[in-house]
């Protein structure tokens, strides 16, 4: 297959391209441009023709949410996913050959907080009114309702099947990723931590292969039980047993 993976740079790109890079023709765009194909995440260029004959595009594209939730990095986080979408929609109207699988990264936290039931794609709540909720929610649940908004609004050919992937935290033993700040927010409360083997990161074969295997199976697959009105269908990645 042919697979163009915009914002590939990150924790998750990299899985991706390493689980797939030695089967697979693989393309990553990144801002860095270091060894990659350059975008900048807003504006169509030489980039938008990677897409031509491509089997699936995943765009991963977005500021990363390890930061204070202050206006400027809610900005931020909210154009860089926004605007990354909208431009990746524009780049697949344009090809004379699209893709068949626009896989659209999404986050899990548009769900609304629930500990009496379960949240999936078919029935889950949207969440952003819960009472005595912190305010910080509320920001980040409108930011992946814009995020899911835009790839439901963008314009593309019928033949292209559009999955927005509500995805939670991925463990990885790369440094810098969410074990680490697990592991140093845990570093207080444990004496002694720094040499106990239980401190690794022991779900790291499971949590990092589900991202590969959900794409994969979302590229096997032609067509989803349900979907949105405007033909966008939400995959649940995180959940025990996802919709793909």
């Amino acid at each position: 297959m042919k697979i163009v993976i915009p914002g590939g740079s990150g924790q998750v790109g990299r899985l991706l391209a390493q689980a797939w890079g030695d089967a697979h023709e693989v393309h990553v765009l990144s801002r860095s441009a270091q060894g990659l194909h350059h975008w900048d995440g807003e504006s169509l260029g030489p980039w938008a023709e990677l897409l031509e004959d491509a089997d699936v595009v995943i765009n991963l594209a977005g500021r990363t949410v390890d930061c204070r939730y202050n206006d400027r990095n809610l900005r931020q986080m909210m154009d860089s996913r926004v605007r990354s979408t909208r431009v990746v929609g524009e780049a697949i109207a344009a090809c004379a050959r699209p893709p068949r699988l626009w896989l659209q990264m999404s986050t899990a936290t548009i769900y609304a907080h629930s500990l009496d039931r379960p949240n999936d794609e078919r029935s889950g709540r949207i969440g952003g009114w819960e009472p005595d909720a912190p305010v910080y929610w509320k920001h980040s649940i409108d930011i992946a309702l814009a995020w899911e908004r835009e790839l439901e609004l963008a314009l593309v050919p019928d033949c292209v099947r559009k999955v927005a992937l509500r995805t939670a935290m991925v463990m990885t033993p790369e440094p810098g990723g969410v074990f680490s700040v697990l592991r140093r927010m845990a570093q207080p409360l444990r004496p002694g931590w720094r040499s106990s083997a239980r401190w690794r990161c022991r779900r790291t074969p499971s949590c990092c292969s589900r991202a590969a295997t959900c794409c994969r199976a979302g590229c096997r697959r032609r067509a989803l039980p349900f979907r949105t009105p405007s033909g966008a269908r939400p995959s649940g990645t995180c959940s025990p047993s996802p919709e793909r």
